[in-house]
Parts: structure tokens; sequence; C-alpha cells
């Protein structure tokens, strides 16, 4: 069978690497693809790179145009989807790449988005370790799926191990992350012209103000193994500090906490090697060794290195990933595989691209 898909937001970044996995896959045809303000001239012309799909033409982004596809991803602004979504059949396999659908908490979405509330759908991370087991059982037929925030789900594939296996307490987690600009979309702002970043790197949503702060905490709240043990408001507090760097995708995030007294070195490093063992997407690197963002460009793939600090009292974890695929459409696509019963891999790579 072949399945027809309809994307929105195609002529921004995580739109065109939606489209460009989308392109390499034997089992889905991109028959409709969706702007805004660039509504009605060729897809070529906003993403030149997408050659095999320089037959397609932007058009308005309505439920009508997006009806009647077996798959949808909407790779739309925060705040945007939501009200698209509600119009659309049940009938259709939903992807939201943007946050509409990711919170649980209305206090949360009140406090870091605004606007109307969506009710929640699916995690698109299949690997996160979750109460009974992963993520990806939540995701087996489902028909609306949250593909994550890049930056929420690097942190949250880097500690939820040690919170599920209770060898780490996340009550004082502090991650620091560089990124690249390409996360904050592609439309025009000051702060990410190259002549305000390259040669510098640039610190924000300093001091607890990130969105993607409470996507971090549901998500290693859900990674506790009682239900009871840990909430998302009290039992996870995280200092997140993100950083702009000049290179145009990528995420290395470094995430520390407190190792549980008793908790041995074998146990703590084998919470993360038993989490992901089975794992295509996520890698746990031998002992000493610590991931680069340039080995996961192109891939679908979170490359985790694990140090146990004992004079500190921590673990930290580093984590590399492109936000651009892992993080977003990689993410997305994945996703869409376990969802339509297609082997998960379909589309996607381990291999980075180099140099």
């Amino acid at each position: 069978m072949t399945y027809s898909v309809a994307v929105s937001g195609a002529s921004g970044y995580a739109g065109g690497e939606i489209l460009r996995l989308l392109a390499a896959h034997p089992d889905v045809e991109i028959r409709t693809v969706t702007a805004h303000s660039n509504a009605g001239s060729p897809l070529i012309e906003h993403q030149p790179h997408l050659r095999s799909l320089a037959h397609l033409n932007l058009q308005p982004t309505t439920p009508d145009v997006l009806a009647g596809h077996d798959v949808v991803v909407l790779a739309l602004p925060h705040g945007q989807s939501g009200a698209i979504t509600e119009s659309l059949s049940d009938a259709a396999l939903v992807i939201d790449a943007g946050a509409d659908h990711r919170l649980q908490s209305v206090a949360d979405w009140d406090r870091f988005y605004g606007g109307d509330f969506h009710e929640p759908w699916a995690y698109g991370v299949p690997e996160l370790p979750v109460r009974g087991g992963k993520q990806r059982k939540h995701l087996v037929g489902a028909r609306r799926i949250a593909a994550p925030g890049c930056n929420a789900s690097t942190v949250s594939l880097s500690l939820a191990p040690g919170v599920a296996a209770g060898v780490i307490d996340p009550r004082d987690i502090v991650s620091v992350l560089a990124v690249g600009p390409s996360g904050a979309g592609k439309s025009l702002k000051t702060n990410l012209l190259a002549s305000e970043i390259l040669g510098s790197a640039n610190p924000y949503a300093v001091g607890g103000t990130h969105r993607h702060i409470p996507e971090i905490r549901q998500a290693l709240a859900a990674a506790s193994p009682s239900a009871a043990g840990v909430s998302a408001d009290e039992g996870i507090r995280i200092s997140f500090t993100p950083v702009l760097v000049p290179m145009s995708r990528g995420i290395l995030a470094t995430s520390s906490a407190p190792i549980v007294p008793g908790a041995t070195d074998a146990q703590i490093r084998a919470a993360w090697e038993d989490a992901y063992a089975e794992e295509t997407f996520v890698t746990l690197l031998p002992e000493g060794v610590f991931p680069r963002t340039a080995d996961v460009v192109g891939a679908n793939t979170a490359l985790l290195g694990l140090a146990i600090d004992r004079p500190a009292g921590r673990v930290t974890v580093v984590a590399a990933v492109d936000n651009l695929v892992k993080g977003t459409a990689g993410a997305a696509v994945q996703s869409m595989n376990i969802a339509l019963g297609l082997p998960e891999g379909t589309a996607l790579t381990v291999n980075g691209v180099a140099p």
C-alpha cells in the first residue's frame, strides 16, 4: 500500500526536512505541500535541494487542502496547528511537529505558550523510557502524534534511563545546550543573522523561561517507576540553559543530576546500557567516549556519552543530535512508521554526513 501524504509548513526548515526524508520513503507519495505567505509559489523556490519534488507547488494551509490524505504532517509555528487539527478527519494519521499537542498541563501551556490549549497526543519519541516499557507502545496504531521539541527530546533521552532505574535524583538537573540556529525556524530575525552569530556564542531563554522545560519535566515524570513517586511539577527540577552557536544544525546537550545514595558505578552505567541496548537510533558510546554534533548531521541518531563524577556526586550525560532529523523530522517519520505498522527505520539512516 502507498500512503498519500500532505505536509504543511513545507517552505520552512522542519517542513523541508520532513519532505527530504519522505522523498526517499518507498511506502508514501507526497501529494500536497502547503504554506502560508509562500502559498502559490513552486516548492523548489524555497527548498532548492529537493530536486525530486520540483513538480510540487505550495498550496494554502487550510483543512480543505489537507483533507483526503492518509497522513498529514503539520510543521507550523506554535499555536497555529491546533485549530487545523480539529477540522481533520479521524481517519487520517496526523503528526504535529509544533507544540500544540505536546503538553498535558494547561497551566504549563498558559505559562510557556499561551492561547488556546489543545488535547495532548501520543508523544513521538519511541525510545523514551516510560513506566512499563517504552513510549513506542503508545505509538502503535496511533492516529494523532505530537512530534517532540528538539531540545526536550535530547535532554529527556539523556536522563530518562537514570530516572527509570532510580539511580539519579531528578530534583537537581542541570542542562546546558549548544544549539544551531535552524532550531529557531526560517523566519528572518536579527539575532540569527550570520553577522550576529558567527564567531560568537549567545545564551538565550536563561533562568527557566525556555518553552521546552515543561516538556522535559513531563517526559521524565513519565519515566519514574512509580506514578506517585515523581510529579512533573514537584519531583522534576531542571536548570536549563541553551546557547546559540555558529553551526547551522545540531544540538550538544550536557546534562547532569545527583547520584542517588547507594547506587554503584555498575548500576548507573547499566541503566543506560539496558535502556538503549536494542535501539537502532539511540546509542550509548563506550566508556570514556563522548559524541560530536558533526557525527550526527543528517542522521536520525542520538549519540550519548556517560560519565560518573564521584567527586561531585553526579552523573553527566553528553548527547548529540541533529535537531532537524532526530530532533524533529526524523522523530516524526519514525513515529509515522510505527503508527502505520511499517518497519520503524524506513527512510531513516544512522549514518551522518562528513566532513
